[in-house]
């Protein structure tokens, strides 16, 4: 593809920078920081452009924190000014490079998501014998930031655009992995190079897509797979020949140690389609799916906990409809009704002492 260029005064003008920030503040009206922010809108906004156009603009530092789900994940927050600008400079660079992504990698994607990709692979499930699942360990802080910006400067050619991506990369906190050596490495090398991309931000979310590419087109194009597809680090491949699969896998692998990236040891397995396959939440067979018994059990209690919430006044009917209908339409693309029906019937939803019962 022709490098992108020439869309600085694009990416920093007032109209993108106002854009950005209404897709920055949605679903966040009631933060703080966002709120302070929309009160001197125009100053702030004006602020920012300028601070962009004369190169001083430095990312804030991120806040972290936490979330447990089947497994702690690290989340790093950035200020809502700093998300402004992700968003800014996604606008005019994520469409063009988002179009020389293969078809089938699903996160974060315009038309694409985890019900496409659980679609995708049931449709190949029905044709294909054994399938081959693979998982990167501890991805997103393996990221090594030299080499992504190597990938950046391979489809983008606008200098100032590439001093701001910089800037968002060389921000990102640092975090501790255990060192990993790769070949030509010496005892110094992976002390020397920084690397790891925050979960949360939508930068980082392009940044995961744009480091993997270069694998998906591999194995695409050099080993000639068709029934191939990515979500994040999890990589996705079936044939009917469980030979074949393990020369993909050991392939793959290798084309992974360019990039300074390993396959989770445990997370690389051959298996029959028809004994189902553990799927973005789904556990997936040939003609039927189930959701993982995990995400009922959370769900049940977060929604008995919701119930309580109402009771005391501490949480509003908008949010509890939201947060019931967001898990119904996940639940829904597999068996569920059964586990829909025992799950809302475990709480009633009534306002304090006497009043009626709300319904869900």
């Amino acid at each position: 593809m022709k490098r992108i260029d020439g869309i600085w005064a694009k990416v920093t003008s007032f109209e993108n920078l106002l854009g950005a920030y209404c897709k920055a503040r949605r679903g966040k009206r009631r933060r703080p920081d966002v709120a302070e922010f929309g009160l001197n809108l125009e100053r702030e906004l004006l602020a920012l452009q300028r601070a962009l156009r004369e190169g001083t603009y430095q990312p804030g530092d991120y806040r972290l924190f936490t979330i447990y789900e089947r497994k702690p994940r690290v989340i790093a927050a950035a200020p809502f000014c700093d998300r402004v600008v992700h968003h800014a400079v996604m606008h005019d660079i994520e469409p063009t490079v988002d179009r020389t992504f293969i078809s089938d990698s699903y996160a974060c994607r315009m038309g694409k998501g985890v019900h496409a990709a659980v679609d995708r692979y049931q449709a190949w499930a029905q044709t294909y014998r054994y399938v081959l699942k693979l998982d990167i360990q501890q991805y997103f802080p393996s990221i090594d930031h030299e080499l992504l910006k190597e990938k950046l400067r391979r489809r983008i050619k606008d200098a100032r655009v590439l001093d701001l991506l910089d800037r968002i990369i060389d921000s990102a906190p640092r975090t501790t992995t255990t060192l990993s050596y790769f070949p030509g490495d010496d005892l110094l090398t992976p002390l020397d190079r920084r690397t790891g991309m925050p979960i949360g931000n939508l930068t980082s979310q392009f940044f995961a897509n744009l480091y993997l590419d270069d694998v998906d087109q591999y194995t695409k194009q050099v080993l000639k797979v068709r029934p191939y597809l990515r979500y994040v680090d999890d990589m996705v491949v079936l044939g009917h020949d469980k030979i074949r699969l393990a020369e993909i896998r050991a392939a793959v692998q290798e084309r992974l140690a360019i990039d300074r990236l390993r396959l989770h040891p445990h997370k690389a397995q051959i298996s029959p389609v028809a004994d189902g396959l553990n799927l973005l939440g789904y556990l997936v067979y040939p003609t039927r799916r189930r959701l993982r018994s995990d995400n009922g059990h959370r769900f049940a209690r977060t929604f008995r906990n919701m119930a309580e919430a109402y009771r005391t006044g501490d949480l509003e009917w908008a949010t509890v409809v939201a947060s019931v209908q967001s898990w119904i339409g996940h639940a829904q693309h597999a068996d569920t009704e059964s586990l829909r029906r025992a799950i809302f019937s475990q709480a009633v939803f009534t306002r304090g002492t006497g009043q009626e019962a709300a319904s869900a």
